[in-house]
């Protein structure tokens, strides 16, 4: 033991004296089961500190040449089940490998290029088409007086995100002329990813209601805001007889439909309903004349709703001879066929009677006609309005004149 390294000698002594304390414990069968243990123990460390001493080597070795083939896993004898979870997407390398939705193209149409193209336009009233007003390949034309030609109207053209794509879409009224009055209508117009003009829809044409388009708007929600009229002013109609309502409009990804706003005109507030009776006595004039003295009693009724504060009445074409002649209006009193009477107004509810004499051949001449009355309500501008209930607003002589 002397030629042993002191350090050495002591560490044996120690673990000796451990060993001997052990077996001094429970007795000679646990010593023996408790020495068996720590020899395995002692046998396993030992032989795991000869694995690091060899692989630790390699590794070193490798890390020092800079080795980058690092040793490739063995395949397993086994399969293994597959995995059952979803595999973690790879992000991307670079920003361009994102990918986008094209933008939408742009559909801001100026009058010019719709008149240089053809287009198909959305169907016409029913008569319409039958007449010559085309639908397919159109080339709309402008300022033009002929009819059953699809044309611009002169309204300004609208733009704005109609369907919600980002882009513009353009609003233009078209019309087609079928006398002195034209249908109109209110159609969307596109542009295709080749930069083509095409044709989205309508969005509402006259006859659906109302028989004028008057003006058109969009809003930033993409709803289409046309104000349309109940009448064409035209052929003799006063203007100031057009009523006018605002009609929103928006597209549902199919077509354009109504969202907001009135849907019919309804009875216009402004009119009353007159009626009209008559009763006549036709006589000789005494004397040499030929002529014959006709007598007519008018009766004015008012049904309402509203008061009237003038009326006329109109029919005469002869010479007047008494009766309430004084009572017309003279600006309305003229000595020509057909001449009207102005006359104060009857209140609603109330009636008024009228008695008118004139001069009349004796004898039927050949352009001898049946000839009637007919009444009018009047505002208190003098200007005239139709009545609610036409039918009961005239009445005819048992004989001509």
């Amino acid at each position: 033991m002397s030629d042993l390294d002191p350090r050495l000698r002591e560490r044996l002594t120690a673990y000796r004296n451990d060993v001997v304390t052990q077996i001094a414990g429970p007795g000679p069968d646990q010593a023996r089961h408790l020495l068996r243990r720590r020899r395995r123990m002692t046998a396993v460390a030992v032989a795991a500190a000869a694995v690091i001493l060899v692989v630790a080597p390699v590794v070193a070795n490798a890390a020092l040449r800079g080795d980058q083939n690092r040793p490739v896993p063995a395949e397993s004898v086994q399969p293994t089940a597959p995995s059952t979870s979803a595999p973690t997407p790879t992000p991307p390398t670079s920003p361009s490998a994102t990918t986008s939705t094209p933008n939408a193209p742009d559909g801001r149409i100026s009058r010019a290029q719709l008149l240089a193209t053809r287009v198909d336009l959305p169907s016409w009233p029913s008569g319409m088409a039958e007449g010559g007003c085309t639908t397919s390949k159109v080339r709309l034309k402008t300022n033009t007086t002929d009819t059953f030609v699809s044309m611009l109207a002169d309204a300004p053209f609208s733009y704005g995100d109609l369907d919600d794509d980002g882009a513009v879409e353009t609003l233009a009224v078209v019309a087609c002329r079928y006398g002195e009055a034209s249908a109109k209508q209110v159609v969307a117009f596109d542009r295709d990813l080749d930069g083509r003009i095409v044709t989205v829809g309508r969005v509402v044409r006259t006859g659906d209601g109302f028989d004028d388009i008057r003006a058109v708007e969009v809003h930033r929600n993409g709803s289409v805001e046309v104000r349309v009229a109940d009448i064409v002013p035209c052929c003799g109609t006063p203007v100031y007889l057009r009523r006018e309502q605002v009609r929103t409009y928006q597209w549902d990804g199919n077509r354009f439909g109504q969202t907001d706003g009135p849907t019919a005109f309804g009875k216009d507030p402004r009119l009353t309903d007159l009626r009209l009776r008559m009763t006549h006595e036709l006589v000789d004039v005494p004397g040499t004349d030929t002529r014959r003295k006709l007598t007519t009693v008018l009766t004015v009724t008012n049904a309402g709703p509203l008061d009237a504060p003038q009326i006329s009445i109109r029919g005469f074409g002869f010479e007047a001879a008494g009766g309430d002649w004084s009572k017309c209006d003279p600006k309305h009193a003229a000595e020509t066929a057909n001449r009207s009477c102005l006359l104060p107004g009857v209140p609603a509810g109330g009636s008024r009677r009228y008695t008118f004499v004139q001069l009349v051949p004796g004898e039927p001449g050949p352009d001898a006609h049946i000839r009637g009355f007919w009444v009018a309500h009047h505002d208190a501008q003098d200007r005239e309005w139709p009545d609610l209930k036409r039918d009961d607003n005239s009445v005819d002589l048992p004989f001509k004149l």
